[in-house]
């Protein structure tokens, strides 16, 4: 039995460490309340939703 020929997995880019958000400033929508945090260490910026006071935020955009 022969096997089978298959592509490797593409190798992601490492993190350099897990970031830790600190909300720069925040305003409520219908949807919830929209966080603009920033990472403590890093820099690295994104944009939060905290749809529910009980769930933790959901990332809206991407790591800028």
């Amino acid at each position: 039995m022969t096997e089978p020929r298959t592509s490797p997995l593409p190798l992601l880019a490492p993190t350099a460490h897990e970031h830790g958000w600190l909300v720069e400033s925040s305003h409520s929508t219908l949807d919830g309340t929209v966080l603009y945090v920033r990472c403590a260490a890093c820099g690295t910026r994104r944009v939060d939703l905290a749809a529910r006071p009980q769930t933790p935020p959901a990332a809206l955009s991407r790591e800028v």
